[in-house]
């Protein structure tokens, strides 16, 4: 799997203060995508064991309050990224006590495929659907147009 971009701070993607991996590769090619970079397989940088630990350890930092990891990209649920996806969330979950997962795919819950429930298992909250342009509303909380949907597996307090 390669990736694009982590951020060790993240005050955007997700409530609280996360980390945030935007994963590389989609198939949508959603039209407007702020985030057209993501969308080849083979942009950015590989997504190494050395990266994953870094991730893992930060969440676990105490001098940082981090509420979470959050995956968006491109796509985490992308064919090609699903076997480290699912690596990385069972180690949060394993690892991170009273860390939640937020996801963004531009697959609908509806039609994932067995693989990738088997990844949504783990993760609180999941943003889906493809960005739809002409559905785009800035107002909106935590996604890009009204079509998707903000599905909360979990409930977490602050």
């Amino acid at each position: 799997m390669n990736y694009n971009q982590y951020q060790s701070v993240d005050v955007i993607n997700g409530p609280g203060t996360r980390c945030t991996l935007f994963v590389s590769g989609c198939i949508h090619q959603c039209k407007g995508c702020y985030n057209q970079i993501t969308q080849k397989l083979d942009s950015g940088h590989l997504f190494t064991q050395e990266l994953e630990d870094h991730i893992i350890n930060e969440l676990n930092d105490t001098r940082i309050k981090r509420r979470g990891l959050s995956l968006s990209g491109g796509d985490p649920l992308h064919p090609a990224n699903l076997s480290a996806i699912l690596t990385l969330v069972k180690r949060v979950r394993t690892e991170c006590e009273g860390k939640d997962i937020w996801m963004w795919t531009g697959y609908r819950l509806d039609e994932l495929t067995s693989e990738q429930q088997e990844i949504v298992k783990f993760v609180d909250t999941l943003i889906d659907g493809k960005f739809e342009q002409e559905l785009a509303d800035p107002a909106l909380e935590w996604r890009g147009s009204s079509n998707q949907i903000i599905h909360c597996f979990t409930s977490f307090d602050d």
